[in-house]
């Protein structure tokens, strides 16, 4: 499988799960109609998943609490790193985290920690199952 799939494959992915993390958050705050969203600069930032697929390669056999963590530090960069982007090329980065006492800059949150050491793990699975997929 190329590395344009793969790519298209962890961006729709991550849009999946961030409308459903976000549609679990509209609940928690009242919202029955579970409205969850996304952002289309997600796509490629969440396709940039790619990019962690050599370092699964690396420490495949390191226990989950470790490479849960090495991912988690990964997502944070590329996050604020995506949000630094955005906010100084286009002028604003969707997402603002700066009511969050938690915030860095507004880019990331600290107390998403757990939901990115869960997706990272997430998408690891999902880089086997399409490396079975490839050489099936």
């Amino acid at each position: 499988m190329t590395y344009i799939y793969r790519f298209i494959i962890y961006g729709l992915s991550g849009w999946c799960l961030e409308i459903v993390w976000t549609g679990l958050g509209s609940f928690l705050r009242g919202d029955i109609n579970l409205r969850g969203w996304t952002y289309l600069w997600m796509f490629p930032i969440y396709g940039m998943a790619l990019l962690m697929e050599p370092v699964h390669n690396q420490i495949r056999n390191w226990p989950a609490i470790i490479r849960g963590g090495v991912y988690t530090l990964i997502i944070f960069t590329i996050e604020y790193s995506s949000g630094w982007f955005l906010e100084n090329i286009i002028g604003t980065c969707p997402w603002d985290y700066s009511k969050s006492r938690y915030s860095i800059k507004g880019f990331i949150r600290l107390d998403y920690a757990p939901a990115w050491f869960i997706a990272g793990l997430l998408f690891e699975k999902l880089h086997d199952t399409l490396t079975r997929i490839h050489y099936a």
